[in-house]
C-alpha cells in the first residue's frame, strides 16, 4: 500500500506541475507528521514535519524563466521561495549501494517518520558528526556519527552502545546477533556526501541485514531544498 501511494504521487506530479492553479495541496508532505523531540536538557520540542511553502510562493508561475534563470531562480521570485546551496563539494554517489538495500526519497522518509512514532523497531539516523547534527537535522532523527562504525576499534564504547540501541545483541565472544535488529534510515549532508554510505558499508561488513537498512541519498540538502521542516528555525 505504501509503495502504491508513493507511485501514485509520482504519476500525478507532471499533471500538477503542468499548469499553476490555485488549489489546496494534498498529501502527507503538506499535512505533515507530528514529531516530539527530547533535547539533552530533557526539554520537549514539538514539530510538524512537512513541506513549508509560504503563501507568496504558491503564486509563482512554473516556467523556464522563473525556475532556471540565473542562479536557478528568476530575480522576481520572492526570497522566501528560493534557496542557495554549495554544490561543488564531495563526490556524487550511485542510487544503490547494495542490491538488497533500498534508497529513499523525501516521501519515503516522511512516511517512515510517521510510522516510527508508534514503532520502536524503526530509527532515523543522522550519520554526521555531532556539531552538524546539533546545527540542523531532520526532526525525529538521532545522531550516530559514521566514524564510530568505520573506526570502531577507536570508539569501542560508542560503537557497542549504538549497536545495542539498534537492537543488535553482542555476545561475550564478540559475535553479533541481528535477530532483533531495527530497521534504520541513514542520511548525511546530500547526494555528494559519503558519510552515511561509509556507515552503511561498515554495518554491512559486520553483518547488519541490508534489507533493514534504508539510505536517504538526498540528505539535508535535498530535504531543505524541497522546503521540508528542520530543527533549525
Amino acid at each position: 500500500m505504501f509503495k502504491f501511494i508513493v507511485l501514485l504521487s509520482l504519476l500525478l506530479t507532471p499533471f500538477l506541475l503542468a499548469e499553476h492553479k490555485e488549489v489546496e495541496p494534498k498529501g502527507i508532505e503538506h499535512s505533515g507528521v507530528a514529531v516530539t523531540v527530547k533535547t539533552k536538557n530533557k526539554k520537549q520540542i514539538n514539530y510538524i514535519v512537512k513541506r513549508n511553502i509560504p503563501e507568496e510562493c504558491k503564486k509563482v508561475t512554473i516556467n523556464n524563466k522563473m525556475l532556471w534563470t540565473g542562479n536557478f531562480a528568476h530575480e522576481s521570485v520572492p526570497e522566501a521561495c528560493k534557496s542557495t546551496f554549495v554544490h561543488t563539494k564531495g563526490k556524487l554517489l550511485s542510487m544503490k549501494l547494495d542490491e538488497n538495500l533500498e534508497t529513499y526519497g523525501e516521501l519515503e522518509v516522511l512516511y517512515f517518520i510517521k510510522e516510527m512514532q508508534h514503532n520502536k523497531q524503526m530509527l532515523l539516523i543522522d550519520s554526521r558528526k555531532e556539531k552538524w547534527f546539533n546545527y540542523c537535522t531532520i526532526p525525529g532523527a538521532i545522531n550516530m556519527p559514521f566514524n564510530y562504525f568505520e573506526q570502531n576499534d577507536d570508539y569501542t564504547f560508542h560503537f557497542e552502545y549504538a549497536l545495542r540501541y539498534m537492537g543488535v545483541f553482542i555476545h561475550k565472544e564478540g559475535d553479533y546477533d541481528f535477530t532483533d535488529a531495527k530497521t534504520i534510515v541513514l542520511f548525511c549532508n546530500g547526494p555528494w556526501c559519503n558519510q552515511s554510505p561509509r556507515m552503511i558499508f561498515a554495518l554491512l561488513k559486520i553483518g547488519y541485514p541490508p534489507e533493514k537498512i534504508k539510505w536517504y541519498r538526498g540528505g539535508m540538502q535535498d530535504w531543505l531544498g524541497t522546503g521540508m521542516t528542520s530543527t533549525r528555525p
